[in-house]
């Protein structure tokens, strides 16, 4: 079955690998960064010693790198203390990282982990009037869904899991809109149709924290989907993973799926806030 596009208008050090060779490497350069990471948002203020210490280097060749670092003006030294903070100049690198973040190209990785031998598929999709559109889809190479979902294909926001995460971390007012903008059929003998079961629906999935279909839109076919929000708590779109019946119990694939799928909403969310993809909407 093809769903058809539609054209629309605590601080972690980092250590080498041992597997590198020291030939390609500039261990410095390594020195210097694992110097600048023992800085934290609860110890902005550290002296020599405890960088040191945090680095794992000697006093002497932290006594170097700091001052090189004081130097360059990624640290700045306390009054006439000898403890150290991190300067404005560090921030430039971050600003310049954000400011060439791409959220679809970004989201990417974070669907490929959560493609797996329980889940086939992975989607990142948004709310287009009445319809979510996917916007980023990661599916393994053995294919046993048995539906071809694309980039650009639509759904109707009633009868999709995306949907329904989205939907219920609307207002009632705005979700009452939104499916106004559909003609609701029953597309299985288990597809919800009628507001007051929608509803039901939708508080289940705020209370859970995502939206389950077990075969209510696609039979075989089964989807959990959470929520991606922007900056203000509001959706900006929904994770989603899939699965076919065949493959487990629904209990499973819930057990198995729901922890990863919270987490990379998570994820997503945090990506979105830091790269203003929502400004850009």
């Amino acid at each position: 079955m093809a769903i058809s596009p539609r054209q629309t208008s605590p601080t972690r050090t980092a250590r080498l690998d041992p597997a590198v060779s020291a030939k390609s490497t500039v261990l410095s350069l390594s020195k210097g960064l694992r110097a600048l990471e023992s800085f934290t948002t609860r110890d902005p203020e550290l002296n020599l010693s405890e960088i040191a210490s945090r680095a794992g280097l000697d006093p002497g060749t932290a006594y170097r790198l700091i001052k090189t670092l004081v130097m360059l003006g990624y640290l700045r030294q306390i009054g006439g203390a000898k403890r150290y903070r991190l300067a404005m100049k560090v921030l430039d690198l971050g600003f310049h990282a954000i400011a060439g973040m791409d959220f679809h190209e970004s989201s990417r990785p974070v669907l490929r982990s959560l493609v797996s031998e329980v889940n086939d598929a992975a989607s990142l999709t948004v709310l287009d009037g009445g319809e979510v559109l996917y916007v980023e889809r990661v599916q393994a190479p053995w294919g046993r869904l048995g539906v071809n979902v694309r980039v650009g294909s639509r759904i109707p926001v009633y009868c999709a899991a995306a949907g329904h995460a989205i939907l219920a971390y609307l207002p009632p007012k705005r979700r009452k809109e939104i499916l106004a903008l559909c003609e609701r059929l029953n597309l299985t003998p288990h597809t919800p149709v009628a507001l007051a079961d929608l509803e039901r629906r939708f508080a289940r999935a705020r209370k859970l924290g995502y939206a389950l279909w077990d075969q209510d839109h696609i039979p075989g076919l089964r989807v959990l989907a959470a929520p991606v929000l922007d900056p203000d708590g509001q959706p900006f779109g929904a994770v989603s993973v899939a699965s076919p019946a065949v493959s487990g119990t629904v209990e499973t694939f819930v057990k198995s799926s729901a922890g990863p799928l919270g987490r990379a909403a998570e994820e997503l969310s945090r990506i979105l806030r830091i790269s203003g993809a929502a400004s850009a909407a």
